[in-house]
């Protein structure tokens, strides 16, 4: 099972190459690029979000 921190980490890399395959969608017109870039942010926002709340129940115990 991974960390919070580890989780995190991962969110923050998946929201950053999402946003990079979102703008790289736009500059070359392709919209199943800049979608699959949408949908990685949003996983991406949903690790962050994961970690974040391992790290407040670790600090709660």
């Amino acid at each position: 099972m991974s960390t919070g921190k580890e989780d995190k980490a991962k969110g923050t890399a998946n929201k950053a190459a999402g946003k990079v395959k979102e703008a790289a969608g736009k500059v070359t017109g392709s919209e199943k690029t800049e979608a699959k870039g949408k949908v990685q942010q949003a996983k991406g926002e949903l690790q962050k979000g994961k970690g974040e709340a391992k790290e407040a129940l670790k600090k709660k115990h």
